[in-house]
């Protein structure tokens, strides 16, 4: 009896709890909510540099559960409450603080707006992980937009530029958080593999980035988000115009115009 009891017990199916990729991934929430305390105490290099250090975080656990065959549904819950803190709330709060309490009620509707837009992308994925193919990602990824407000920070107090912050960032987040919520494709270079045709390419173009980073890392960073949803953005408007122009092509070949 004894014995069957303890089959049983074990062919139950068991909910692992993996340490090494949850480690990262509580880094990641640790740096969300140092970025908070930060801001608060009006220290907004640090709140913005510890964003972007959850960035960091948040791109290894993935692959570390990956690489250790420690993937679980315990951690992609944990890893999207996380990714909220620091690329949702955290992002948010330290822009408010930053800059936006002067519009009072408009700037803290506009940081909520922010975080219910990245709350919503984060549960899209969620929902579409395994039906979107992973070449890109359906909207601009979280801690993309969340590394483009840290950097947007850190770019501004890096050049002292002498226009009115609080339109400059208000624009940003409201942009981002749109962008967050659209179906526009952005490349997620999951797919990407490196051989002896690009590989010298590849190389070169790393090698300047990290040389870029090194010099000036705030303008480096700044420049290359924009850069990544720039471009995306604009693959997207370039498709739907070569769409636009396939379809009157087919209306034209059947003697109608399209309505």
């Amino acid at each position: 009896m004894q014995d069957s009891q303890e089959v049983q017990r074990d062919a139950r199916p068991r909910r692992r709890v993996y340490l090494l990729p949850n480690l990262f991934t509580t880094a990641n929430l640790l740096c969300g909510f140092y970025a908070v305390i930060a801001a608060f105490n009006g220290n907004f290099i640090n709140a913005a540099w510890s964003i972007i250090i959850a960035i960091l975080f948040d791109s290894m656990d993935g692959r570390v559960a990956r690489l250790t065959r420690a993937t679980s549904n315990f951690g992609v819950q944990y890893d999207s409450l996380s990714d909220l803190t620091s690329f949702g709330i955290a992002p948010a709060f330290v822009g408010y603080l930053w800059c936006l309490q002067p519009y009072g009620r408009l700037g803290w509707l506009a940081a909520f707006v922010y975080v219910v837009c990245a709350a919503l992308r984060l549960a899209r994925f969620n929902v579409s992980a395994d039906t979107i193919p992973k070449k890109y990602f359906q909207g601009l990824p979280s801690p993309v937009a969340a590394a483009t407000v840290a950097s947007a920070i850190l770019f501004y107090q890096d050049m002292e530029f002498a226009f009115h912050r609080p339109p400059f960032l208000l624009a940003l987040m409201l942009t981002q958080a749109s962008f967050m919520i659209s179906s526009i494709r952005f490349s997620s270079f999951k797919e990407f593999k490196m051989n002896r045709g690009n590989s010298f390419g590849v190389l070169a173009v790393v090698i300047l980035t990290i040389v870029l980073i090194a010099i000036r890392p705030e303008v480096t960073l700044f420049g290359m988000c924009l850069l990544y949803t720039l471009a995306n953005v604009s693959i997207h408007l370039y498709s739907l115009t070569g769409a636009n122009k396939k379809v009157a092509a087919e209306f034209e070949a059947k003697g109608t115009l399209p309505k």
